[in-house]
Order: structure tokens, then C-alpha cells, then sequence
């Protein structure tokens, strides 16, 4: 049974507990009041955030579709993929850094919050500026040549990829506020945010993509351009926040050298969460090559762009927000001293998950042409594969809900090296085999690949669900030191 504090223990603070004049009081109510509540308040607004942001995707995807014609989908997808590989490596820190914010916040301790996100500040900052930009400029022509043969394509993706490469700061700014906000408690903030970025980088994308007066058309990369000032935007904004106080989280007045206990943690938790994205997103790129490597391999990368990469995102997108929910209750229930609690969360978490999976897909099995349409995927070869693709999907939907549920409990408990093991072996390992073994054995199918991809999902969902159930989180401990002089 979890000891649960007094009301009178409740009001009590200490000094070394009590927040800056400006900031907001930690939300008690994610560690004291009913679970359920707690869940779903960290989570809707994620859920409605990530809706915003991925309907303004699906209109870049649905202009470029019809403006441009379904290649012109291919390359933005195609280069996105890429993109993921690195920008989810580089902001594993805020895995790492929503961990500590979790646990802290749950012990009431705004000092090492506010130490946590500012060197996560710092740590971004340098990779970003320092690997990112230079890195992915000048390697964009050969990661693209990677993976794709297409010479439409990768004119289309390279200024795409350069773009996003070179001038993501803000992107990242973004989730890293996000992540902190969130594991403090307060989801709205990110959403409000969230929102104002969304639409305005839907308004610069048109004008970019289209052209307006005197800015000329940018295709593709018009695309790139629009995200990358919206993000810059909420950013810097952000930043002043941040330093002003006034958010539930902030920057600390004093200690602004590099704290090397803090980024220690930071790269202990987030790096394994980083190699797990990158194997992940390694895995989707390689499965867009032998996507390319059948026939109409164009329209079957343009069928995944659109299918998995936009319209699954009904799936993943409440999916990741709970995630972060389940991740942020549990890391907060550890802190106060509630594990059991923190444990009985995430199965809410999943039972939300699997409500809203079900009807996607039951969407996507019996109107999948309809979806396409939306996108302007009318070709008759394109419609056949994306058509297979979404049937697949509507049930692949339940395992990946389950699975992210769970993720987010691991990595909120703190143990995000299980993740990159189970990821490893079921979005990387098995579809690859699949897709392997078919190729050299018989002539590989688009289908091949839409089953070898819910098998990877299903694998995942199992081995989350069961690594979670044997406690062995229950056991990690946080440790940042105290601040120094």
C-alpha cells in the first residue's frame, strides 16, 4: 500500500522547496488526486496539440500532392525520415531531462527543475549548433542518395532536408519546453504554444509552397522554410520565458556554467532513448529502400509518405501524448514515493490508447481511398498499394498504442535502455529480416512490407507490456548532487 502524505503535510512547504515569487506552484494533484483525472489532464492537451500540428502536415502533403504531383509527396517524406534519424538522437536529452524534471517535480524541488532544464538547454544548444547544422548540410546529397534512386525525388528533398538540417534550433527549443512543461505538470502551456506555431507555420507554408506577390513559389522546400521560421519564432519567445520566471519551469539567476553532474544524467537517461530513435528511424529508412527496390517503388514510398507517415498519425498521435503522460504521472508518483500508483497509470494510459486506436481504424479498413483522396493520391497504382497499406495499419494501430503506453512508463520510471532493446529487435530486426529473407527468396511485395511492419509492432507491443510487469524500474535512482558553487 503507498503512504500517502497528510492534508496539513500537503500545505506544508519547506524553504528549499518553495518556487521563484513568479513561477507557478507544482500541480499536487498528479501525485495526490484521482489517476485517471491525472492522466488524461497531462495528456489531452498533448493529444489536441499534436492534432494541430499534424493537420497542418497533412496540408503541406495535400498541397504539395496536388500542386505538385505525388513525388513531390515521396521527397518530403522521404526526407523526413532521414531528418528523424538525427533530430530524434539529438533531443534525446529531453528524454533525459524529463525523466529528472519528473522526479523532481514530484518531490517538490523547483531548484533542481530549474538547474535540469537549463543545462538541457545548454546540451541542446551545442549539438544542435555544433553537429547538426554542419553535419547534415554537407552528408543531406549522400543520405539521400542512400535511399532513394529517383532523381525527381532527391531534387525535390535535398533543399528540403538542408533546410530543416541547418535551421531546426527553434524546432528543438520547442520540444525541449514542451517535454519540461509536461513533466512538471502542466501540459497546456506547450498546447497554447503548440498551436500559435502551428498556425502560423501553416500560413508561411502556403505562401512558401505556392508563392505570394513578390516571394516566388519554393515547391518542396517552401515546406522547410515555413516550419523552420514558425519554430524559430515560439523559440526565442520561449527562451525569454524561460529566463523571465513566470512559467512553471524557468532558468535558474545564478550557475550558468555547464553543470557536469546534471548533463551526466541527462546523457545517462536520454542516450539510450537517442539510439532508440536513431535505430528506429534507421529502420524506416531502410525499409524505404526496399520500398524503392519493387516495382512502382516510386508510387509505394509515396503510398508509405502519406499512409503511415500522415494518416497513422491519427494513431500516434494520441499515442505519443500518452506517452509523455504515462512517462510524466509515473516519473512524478516515483518522486513522491508512489510506485504502485505510478505503475497503475500506465495501464490507464493504454486502456485511452487502445479506445482511440480502434476507431482509426476502423476508418482506415473500411474508407481507405477516401483517406488517400484527401492527400491527392489518385493514381490507380498508388491507391492499390496505399489502399493494402491502411488495412494493415488498422490493425497495427492497437499494438503500437499499447507499446508507446508502456515506453512511456520504462523511460518516465527512468529504465530507457529496455526501449532501446525491444525497439532494436522489432522495428529494426524483424521487419528488416522479413523483408530480407522475401527478397532474395521470391519477389518482394508491398504487401511483404505492410506485414513485416505490423509484425515489428506486435513484437513491440509484447515485449513492453512484459519488460514493464516485472518492476525492475521500481529500482532506478536519480542522483544530480548539489548545486555548485
Amino acid at each position: 500500500m503507498d503512504q500517502r502524505p497528510s492534508e496539513a503535510e500537503v500545505e506544508e512547504e519547506s524553504p528549499a522547496e518553495k518556487p521563484n515569487s513568479k513561477a507557478k506552484r507544482f500541480d499536487r494533484s498528479i501525485v495526490e488526486g484521482p489517476l485517471t483525472s491525472a492522466v488524461w489532464k497531462i495528456a489531452w492537451p498533448a493529444v489536441f496539440t499534436n492534432i494541430i500540428s499534424g493537420v497542418q502536415g497533412w496540408v503541406d502533403h495535400i498541397m504539395v500532392g496536388h500542386l505538385l504531383g505525388y513525388k513531390a509527396n515521396a521527397a518530403i517524406g522521404v526526407s523526413f525520415q532521414i531528418f528523424l534519424v538525427v533530430i530524434v538522437f539529438v533531443s534525446s536529452i529531453f528524454i533525459g531531462m524529463s525523466v529528472l524534471v519528473a522526479r523532481f517535480t514530484g518531490a517538490g524541488d523547483h531548484e533542481k527543475v530549474n538547474r535540469t532544464v537549463y543545462q538541457g538547454f545548454l546540451t541542446c544548444f551545442f549539438m544542435a549548433i555544433g553537429i547538426l547544422a554542419p553535419i547534415g548540410y554537407f552528408a543531406a546529397p549522400h543520405l539521400l542518395g542512400f535511399v532513394t534512386h529517383d532523381a525527381t525525388v532527391i531534387e525535390d528533398a535535398l533543399p528540403f532536408l538542408r533546410i530543416m538540417f541547418t535551421c531546426s534550433f527553434g524546432m528543438l527549443i520547442y520540444f525541449m519546453l514542451s517535454g519540461a512543461l509536461r513533466s512538471a505538470g502542466d501540459a497546456k502551456t506547450p498546447m497554447v504554444l503548440g498551436i500559435v506555431m502551428t498556425v502560423l507555420n501553416l500560413i508561411l507554408n502556403i505562401i512558401f509552397i505556392r508563392g505570394l506577390g513578390p516571394i516566388p513559389s519554393f515547391g518542396a522546400a517552401g515546406s522547410a522554410i515555413g516550419t523552420c521560421i514558425a519554430s524559430g519564432a515560439v523559440g526565442l519567445f520561449s527562451l525569454y520565458k524561460l529566463y523571465a520566471g513566470s512559467w512553471v519551469v524557468g532558468f535558474p539567476k545564478s550557475g550558468f556554467a555547464p553543470d557536469w553532474g546534471i548533463i551526466r544524467e541527462l546523457f545517462r537517461f536520454g542516450l539510450p532513448a537517442g539510439f532508440q530513435g536513431v535505430a528506429m528511424n534507421i529502420g524506416g529508412v531502410l525499409m524505404l529502400t526496399f520500398m524503392g527496390s519493387v516495382t512502382n517503388g516510386a508510387a509505394a514510398q509515396a503510398a508509405f509518405a502519406v499512409g503511415y507517415g500522415q494518416l497513422f498519425l491519427l494513431v500516434t498521435w494520441s499515442s505519443n501524448a500518452l506517452m509523455g503522460a504515462a512517462g510524466a504521472v509515473v516519473g512524478q508518483n516515483i518522486g513522491a514515493g508512489y510506485p504502485d500508483r505510478a505503475a497503475r497509470s500506465v495501464r490507464i494510459a493504454s486502456r485511452f490508447g487502445l479506445i482511440g486506436a480502434a476507431l482509426v481504424g476502423f476508418v482506415f479498413m473500411f474508407f481507405p481511398s477516401a483517406m488517400l483522396a484527401i492527400f491527392g493520391l489518385t493514381d490507380p497504382v498508388v491507391v492499390e498499394v496505399g489502399t493494402t497499406l491502411l488495412r494493415v495499419l488498422s490493425i497495427s494501430g492497437l499494438f503500437i498504442t499499447t507499446a508507446l503506453s508502456y515506453t512511456g512508463g520504462l523511460q518516465g520510471a527512468g529504465d530507457t535502455k529496455s526501449p532501446l532493446y525491444i525497439s532494436i529487435i522489432s522495428q529494426v530486426v524483424v521487419p528488416l529480416s522479413i523483408c530480407f529473407v522475401i527478397r532474395e527468396t521470391s519477389t518482394l511485395e508491398p504487401i511483404h512490407i505492410w506485414l513485416a511492419v505490423l509484425a515489428g509492432h506486435a513484437i513491440r507491443s509484447i515485449l513492453s507490456v512484459v519488460r514493464f510487469n516485472q518492476g525492475k524500474w521500481r529500482a532506478i535512482k536519480v542522483n544530480i548532487g548539489d548545486q555548485p558553487a
